[in-house]
């Protein structure tokens, strides 16, 4: 009875402890710039390592020794990741930069010049080849309420329609 008590205690500590691997994308329709704004938040240390293999160079999101090529890097990474099409038509995707929060950084890219949506089709595999149980969550606001997707491994695009 004892050595499943301490079984049990085991296992809750592996679970407890181990990694979950998320990003979170919030697209925000602007109806008077006729824009999308978009925000993605990536915990820094993960894309730390993606960068680091993809460059074969040690990347360092707190300490940069050259923020110019850093943020290279991260334009070039999620330009690449990430993909928008509005109404069947794809849009040019323009990278803004980027601030730390905490264990987290937040990337601001824009899409101008962008009709009102009646369909969404977004590609995000940000991470995805890097971490196996990637979750890539996106928020798309027309409105208030968000329409949502989890994007992973195999099912990196999704559709939302207005």
């Amino acid at each position: 009875m004892q050595l499943n008590y301490i079984f049990m205690l085991f296992l809750g500590w592996k679970v407890f402890f181990h990694p979950f691997y998320i990003s979170l994308t919030e697209i925000r329709y602007n109806p008077n710039n006729k824009s999308l704004e978009i925000a993605q938040k990536i915990f820094w240390d993960d894309l730390e390592v993606a960068l680091g293999d993809i460059h074969k160079t040690k990347v360092d999101f707190l300490k940069p020794s050259d923020k110019k090529a850093l943020e290279e890097m991260a334009k070039a990474y999620l330009l690449d990741k990430n993909e928008i099409r509005v109404n069947g038509q794809n849009v040019k995707i323009n990278y803004l930069g980027f601030e730390i929060e905490d264990e987290a950084a937040w990337f601001y890219l824009e899409a101008e010049k962008v009709p009102l949506p009646k369909t969404v089709e977004v590609y995000n595999a940000v991470l995805l080849q890097h971490f196996e149980g990637q979750q890539n969550i996106v928020n798309f606001y027309l409105d208030k309420k968000p329409k949502s997707l989890i994007l992973t491994k195999g099912k990196e695009s999704g559709v939302l329609r207005f």
